[in-house]
């Protein structure tokens, strides 16, 4: 029986969405914060995009808490706005405020990290899913420290800075990374910790690592980052441990910051995996959808797809870069 519920309201979901020709379109969007520069330009790539395209865009910055998110969408709730979308900080805690917005068939877009839910499937509750798929984020830069180190025999130490503990993009980019380091035996994660996505809490967390690995007489070959922010503290953090990031210690990571094609530039960094930003556009053109009714031609996900980018090229790269 409560199969059958489920599916009854997911196809409320898909068909009961209905606005008149001169309806002024009103969005809430619940961003994650400003942790770091590609999320305060991923902000400005929505309100930029919504404001070319005249719909209105209610924003609230969450300020890296889920109880703020879970606030501002009850609001957008109490507001009536006619189509909500959501960057979840975590993946898990929204069963109650997601059934809030299906019982009021207000639309919900998911962006850029997925969420889970204790009964049903997550597709139950949101019209749709726009980002990338995080899990290539991780073997992108597995397969870059493969081809760095083809060449070069012996076992391989990877000290691994993981993004904030709960985050969908955090466990899918360690995921990936993983699920190809299985493939290659003589690569091995010799220390994890979280950097919370940050650059002070990447710095913090390499700092003790260092230290337990010098300890131990364990040799640091590879630091690989979930996110630029957080490993460009950890290579401030190899420096002062007295090593030299770029050079004794290869860094990948995930966002494609200027930072970080500027410390390539420098020799102090290897690789960045460019996180996609464009969801602005993605996002106005799936409100118009609903806006005009076709929900039927949305699909369950619109992916945006993850970039390599190398100390190789970093010079030419870099000023093309805009966050």
């Amino acid at each position: 029986m409560k199969k059958v519920l489920l599916a009854i309201a997911a196809l409320v979901i898909a068909s009961s969405f209905s606005f008149s020709a001169d309806k002024k379109i009103v969005v809430g969007f619940s961003q994650i914060g400003a942790e770091n520069p590609w999320r305060t330009s991923m902000s400005e790539n929505m309100k930029d995009a919504f404001a070319k395209a005249g719909i209105t865009l209610k924003f609230s910055d969450a300020q890296g808490k889920q109880e703020n998110q879970i606030k501002a969408l009850r609001s957008f709730i109490a507001q009536k706005v006619d189509v909500i979308i959501l960057a979840p900080v975590v993946a898990t805690g929204w069963d109650a405020v997601l059934k809030e917005i299906r019982d009021k068939h207000i639309p919900l877009i998911i962006v850029n990290r997925k969420l889970t839910v204790s009964v049903g499937k997550p597709e139950d509750y949101y019209l749709t899913f726009v980002g990338p798929d995080n899990t290539q984020a991780g073997k992108i830069a597995a397969q870059f420290v493969f081809d760095t180190f083809k060449n070069k025999p012996g076992p391989v130490n990877i000290m691994e800075l993981q993004g904030t503990v709960g985050a969908s993009t955090a466990v899918e980019r360690k995921l990936g990374f993983d699920e190809a380091l299985k493939s290659q035996p003589r690569f091995k994660i010799v220390a994890s910790q979280s950097g919370d996505y940050t650059r002070a809490k990447g710095k913090e967390a390499a700092e003790a690592m260092i230290k337990s690995l010098k300890a131990q007489g364990i040799r640091i070959d590879v630091l690989w980052s979930a996110a630029d922010d957080q490993g460009i503290g950890g290579a401030q953090a190899l420096t002062e441990a007295g090593l030299k990031p770029g050079k004794d210690v290869i860094i990948v990571s995930v966002d494609g910051l200027k930072i970080a094609f500027e410390e390539m530039v420098a020799g102090r960094y290897n690789a960045t995996i460019e996180n996609p930003i464009d969801y602005g556009p993605k996002c106005v053109e799936l409100v118009k959808t609903i806006v005009a009714g076709k929900t039927s031609t949305i699909p369950k996900a619109t992916w945006l797809n993850f970039k390599l980018y190398t100390a190789a090229t970093a010079a030419k790269d870099l000023p093309t870069r805009v966050y």
